[in-house]
């Protein structure tokens, strides 16, 4: 079979076709044909050898997948041949090892799908599951009326972007370009800002009648999660989940206290926190899948491009300008 390696960290080039033997499923696993492969930021960071959870190198990248069952090993029951199935590795022991025509992964880490949900839209659940997990275990007990999201042109926000709007939340979005901001408001956020012009906060108390939002989502960092904090409401609370600017700019402790009225609250969040609890992690997930096949939300637009052109995709991830989702076919054939 052909699959991606990296023998070591460095740019989209070091992404590399190889043929290697066609794995064979061992007790209690499943093989699975991809019919399509996420691509994604997390797939970037083991591409640069920056993964807090890198797996050992030489590695196959890639987290998500979505295929059919093809092989069945020893003792795999509720799982039949021909089945659509998806696979993410934060079901896997490590991250990575979706790049590929074909993986083995226990029966038991796979989803089923239903046939409503297409080979390439299923591979954005796991932005989706994230996405819950995001909005609804990270702020106080009450649910968010209204939700600050960040980089909103991205997989995640954007995801976030439907689901609160689902949900009946307002969404304000911030994101860095025009057509980026247009993307937003597409996705269904109320107001998309430019968060470079230096007044993001008074913009986002004029659009919340003063109040602010109850959720800040900043993928960010850098200044622009010091911003959020003044965009918050009484008891509202800021969420880090990446920081792809750099640390915040900034003492966030002092600014806290400088809003000590509102009794404002900081999380710094890693879908890895769900590693130790499969329940709920599996639940986000079924939650996502749910919200897809009723068309409560829909995968985003798509790049679509063959399995050998990995580093194309990268490149493409690594561009500031990119929208969608990438998607990788590892079978040179359309999917549905």
């Amino acid at each position: 079979m052909q699959a991606v390696l990296l023998d070591e960290p460095g740019g989209p080039e070091v992404l590399r076709l190889r043929e290697l033997p066609l794995p064979q499923p061992g007790p209690g696993q499943v093989r699975i044909k991809a019919m399509a492969i996420g691509v994604g930021r997390p797939d970037a960071l083991i591409r640069t050898g920056r993964y807090k959870w890198m797996p050992p190198l030489p590695a196959i990248p890639g987290n998500e997948m979505a295929g059919v069952v093809d092989a069945l090993g020893d003792g795999v029951s509720g799982v039949r041949l021909g089945e659509r199935v998806l696979l993410s590795a934060r079901e896997l022991p490590q991250r990575g090892g979706c790049y590929a025509q074909y993986a083995c992964a226990p029966a038991a880490a796979l989803y089923a799908l239903p046939d409503s949900i297409g080979f390439d839209d299923a591979v954005s659940l796991p932005n989706f599951q994230l996405a819950q997990a995001l909005l609804f275990h990270c702020g106080g007990p009450q649910r968010a009326r209204s939700v600050l999201l960040t980089g909103a042109a991205g997989g995640v926000a954007s995801a976030m972007t439907q689901l609160a709007t689902a949900c009946g939340m307002r969404v304000i979005a911030t994101a860095s370009t025009q057509a980026k901001r247009e993307f937003a408001i597409a996705n269904g956020a109320r107001h998309a800002l430019d968060p470079s012009s230096g007044d993001l906060a008074d913009r986002v108390l004029a659009a919340t009648e003063g109040h602010g939002v109850d959720l800040a989502i900043d993928p960010i960092g850098a200044a622009l999660f010091m911003q959020c904090l003044d965009c918050l409401a009484p008891l509202g609370t800021a969420v880090s989940y990446n920081i792809v600017g750099g640390p915040p700019a900034g003492d966030v402790f002092a600014r806290l206290r400088h809003h000590l009225g509102k009794s404002l609250g900081v999380r710094v969040f890693s879908m890895h926190t769900f590693d130790a609890d499969p329940v709920l992690r599996r639940a986000l997930m079924t939650a996502s899948i749910e919200a897809m096949a009723a068309g409560r939300v829909q995968a985003p637009s798509s790049t679509v491009l063959p399995l050998e052109q990995a580093s194309e995709a990268h490149r493409l991830l690594d561009a500031p300008d990119t929208l969608g989702k990438i998607i990788l076919h590892p079978h040179g054939m359309p999917c549905n």
